[in-house]
């Protein structure tokens, strides 16, 4: 595992900021090309060595797929320097990748993901998953399986670009799902996974259950509305007062300019094809990530998936004050604090395997 230069002590957050437990999509290969675009403006935050944000966009293609990709770190890789550890962000079923990860609210603090671990020294990435923001428009549903496929091209690229054979992912809700089934397809190319949002068999979940109710629209139809009212939900349904809501205002406004439809599939997978990624076939190092008042799944559901994990490298973490968004919440500072514990964990040095 590749360790970043700053650490944080994990005993400080399990011991203030939420208790810890500690403890198949198998796809045909796809070929896959890189095509760079234009580099996107560096922003003006110099890190602790002086350098800039550097940031880059890319194209990872899927068959005839263009899928949209987005890279964030302290200064323009070089040739010669040792690189960066790897952290790759998928997004969830409603928003595209640069709503969800790197969302600018001008007056009211830092909302960006990619900013922060850009700060603490990752090469972070993010790409937009079929008929999502930037990435192309088909006929199909985007469903998880589809999702798994997107990521198998875009760490693709990845390797190419940055030389890492493995790297760090974060999946939040359906991301999550996402993240655990490449977890299962690709397993060499995982170092650490961080499953926020996540939902096993969804036994007990209310927010599962109230999707529910419209199986049928998702079975007949590839696309479903997808409004600012609809956007502003995501903040409000489990426990208003946990968000901003200028932060609600801020992703509608950057996600509606890529239309008012979103696809079902996730939706369609998360009401009537759960389970979808068997604990037992993921061997990676293990975060689960709740917000206190997420909806999307029970404890003990989550728990369920836990205790099956083959890996003891594994860790169980409810943040405080939260909800279903664990990076745009009001508390979000505690989400950045237990990803950065969990992916700057010491090696072992008993000559045990942690993967």
């Amino acid at each position: 595992m590749s360790i970043a230069k700053s650490r944080t002590s994990r005993r400080n957050f399990l011991l203030g900021a939420a208790p810890a437990i500690a403890g198949s999509l198998a796809l045909p290969g796809i070929a896959t090309e890189a095509f760079a675009a234009a580099p996107a403006a560096a922003k003006d935050k110099p890190g602790a060595s002086g350098d800039k944000i550097w940031s880059n966009e890319y194209w990872a293609q899927k068959g005839e797929v263009k899928l949209y990709m987005y890279r964030k770190r302290m200064g323009a890789p070089q040739s010669g320097k040792p690189a960066l550890p790897v952290l790759l962000l998928i997004h969830g079923s409603s928003t595209s990748s640069r709503s969800s990860y790197d969302l600018t609210v001008p007056g009211h603090g830092e909302y960006s993901l990619m900013d922060k671990f850009a700060e603490y020294g990752y090469d972070v990435w993010t790409m937009d998953c079929e008929n999502y923001g930037r990435s192309s428009r088909t006929q199909g549903n985007a469903n998880i399986a589809d999702g798994v496929a997107d990521m198998k091209a875009g760490s693709e690229l990845i390797v190419r670009e940055t030389g890492q054979q493995k790297f760090h992912i974060f999946g939040e809700s359906s991301g999550a799902l996402r993240a655990g089934g490449f977890a299962m397809a690709r397993p060499e190319r995982v170092d650490r996974l961080i499953l926020s949002g996540f939902t096993y068999t969804g036994e007990g979940s209310p927010t599962l259950a109230d999707r529910g109710k419209q199986l049928e629209f998702y079975r007949t139809h590839n696309r479903r509305p997808r409004d600012r009212n609809m956007i502003r939900s995501i903040f409000t349904r489990d426990k208003p007062g946990t968000s901003d809501m200028a932060v609600a205002e801020a992703q509608a406004d950057a996600e509606l300019q890529f239309g008012n439809e979103i696809p079902t599939g996730t939706y369609l997978d998360m009401t009537s094809n759960l389970p979808i990624v068997d604990p037992l076939k993921v061997h990676a190092p293990v975060m689960i990530l709740r917000g206190e008042y997420d909806g999307i799944a029970t404890e003990r559901d989550l728990l369920n998936f836990f205790q099956k994990l083959p890996n003891s490298d594994r860790q169980f973490t409810i943040l405080p004050g939260i909800a279903h968004s664990v990076v745009l919440g009001l508390n979000r500072q505690l989400t950045w604090h237990a990803i950065r514990s969990f992916l700057e964990a010491p090696p072992r040095l008993d000559g045990g395997q942690t993967s």
